[in-house]
């Protein structure tokens, strides 16, 4: 291809990124139908319950008959939302997934919609949503009866309806702040592992309107007003954590309302939601015996140990499903994620450095959970923030000149997940060891 034709066509890209510049919503409807597709094709395989599902799929179906207590050592919300796939499609391999593919698909929208807001940029925003729909966690959690995938999704949508607030002005800053806050309720409401992301917001918003007040020449306590704000302009600052702590906490119990209702041990007052509380941090602080796929939370950066959800005889064939990320998406994320703090050591640019201080923190959390052991999984929310920090690294270092990087990224994406599909969807394999065509590294078996 000539160099001309090859400008030819980046510039015929551009028109069309142009045209879809002002038509965010279409382009995000398109994107869901596409996505969700995905997620849905050959949702049966395999046809029984796989790894964890063990767990969380009895504990729906006790939600739906109400008998009783499952599943005690998690809160209730990513259950309660199998229950209602479980409901609708019935106790099948849809029922169990069908939610779970629904949060996949808000995943990727809530990136789009993410990076919309955070970049202005359609480029950038598209980007990010296929390299989420493309990185292989959100694939394989997309389609499987955990409670990771719920977590994702309520995540990424706190962030975009806080990011939102802070762009906002007059009494939709507020309601933007309060919808954020309820869905950090959310996150908490599936794992636990959500109460240092609502910490972590209202570190962020305070640091943000210290930094405010820093340019502005202001004294520091300026901070806390409402008034004159440069990010979330009319909400003061105390008053704004307070709402976010008092509406995550009350959307976190509203959760357990079912738990009032069940035949045998139901909850029959308040303290015995706050009992049921301390028995949950019981249960999660507990030392757990050695498990096959345990593994550090330094190493999930670097995909030393993945997962195998399934590898068994299912409906006539050889079938596997590997929660294994795409090494180039993973990979490159790790450096593009030191791309911005570069970015930031080098030009002070914050967008770089924020992306990077959110995946870095993301990861931090696990540092400090007090868990015996750790499996790769709890990286899904660092390997979606990854697929945030690759298209605003391509965003600062490319500066405008549109050489078309993010897009060869993509499309390189694409093929390294084709060539893992076949262990990340349960498709018909060889025969038993055929799994070893992808095994790369010695620890992935």
């Amino acid at each position: 291809m000539t160099a001309a034709k090859r400008s030819a066509n980046q510039r015929a890209m551009l028109d069309r990124l142009k045209a879809l510049q002002d038509r965010p919503w279409l382009v995000a409807l398109l994107l869901a139908i596409a996505v969700q597709a995905l997620f849905l094709v050959h949702l049966d395989q395999p046809s029984v319950i796989m790894f964890d599902e063990v767990h969380y799929l009895p504990a729906a179906q006790a939600l739906l008959d109400l008998s009783g207590p499952r599943n005690v050592e998690h809160p209730m919300l990513g259950k309660e939302l199998i229950a209602a796939g479980m409901a609708l499609l019935g106790d099948n391999p849809f029922g169990w997934r069908i939610a779970s593919t629904l949060a996949g698909t808000a995943t990727v929208l809530g990136v789009f919609a993410f990076l919309w807001l955070f970049a202005g940029n359609m480029r950038t925003a598209l980007v990010g949503a296929v390299l989420t729909t493309l990185n292989q966690t959100v694939y394989v959690q997309a389609r499987t009866g955990m409670l990771d995938i719920f977590l994702g999704a309520f995540l990424v949508w706190a962030l975009v309806m806080l990011l939102w607030s802070m762009q906002g002005s007059g009494r939709a800053v507020w309601w933007r702040w309060i919808a954020g806050s309820a869905l950090l309720g959310c996150v908490t409401a599936v794992k636990w592992a959500g109460v240092p992301y609502i910490m972590l917001a209202a570190l962020a918003f305070l640091v943000i309107r210290a930094r405010d007040a820093r340019l502005a020449k202001q004294p520091i306590l300026s901070a806390l007003s409402g008034k004159e704000q440069r990010h979330w302009a009319g909400l003061p600052a105390v008053p704004a954590i307070l709402a976010m702590g008092v509406v995550s906490v009350i959307t976190y119990f509203v959760t357990f309302a079912p738990a009032f209702f069940y035949a045998t041990d139901p909850l029959t007052s308040l303290s015995g939601l706050f009992s049921q509380q301390i028995h949950m941090w019981q249960m999660q602080t507990q030392i757990l015996p050695h498990h096959t796929y345990q593994s550090s939370w330094w190493s999930w950066p670097l995909m030393l140990r993945p997962i195998w959800y399934f590898y068994e005889w299912d409906r006539g064939a050889q079938r596997g499903v590997l929660l294994i990320g795409n090494p180039l998406i993973m990979w490159g994320g790790l450096v593009a994620v030191a791309a911005c703090y570069w970015a930031w050591f080098r030009d002070r640019a914050i967008r770089p450095l924020a992306m990077a201080l959110l995946w870095t923190a993301s990861l931090a959390i696990y540092v400090v959970i007090p868990k015996s052991i750790g499996f790769y999984y709890y990286y899904h929310p660092s390997s979606i923030f990854l697929c945030m920090a690759l298209p605003i690294a391509f965003q600062h270092f490319d500066r405008g000149r549109n050489r078309g990087w993010e897009e060869w990224f993509a499309a390189l994406s694409l093929l390294v997940f084709g060539y893992f599909y076949p262990i990340l969807s349960a498709a018909p394999l060889a025969d038993s060891q055929g799994f070893t065509h992808w095994m790369w590294i010695g620890s992935w078996r």
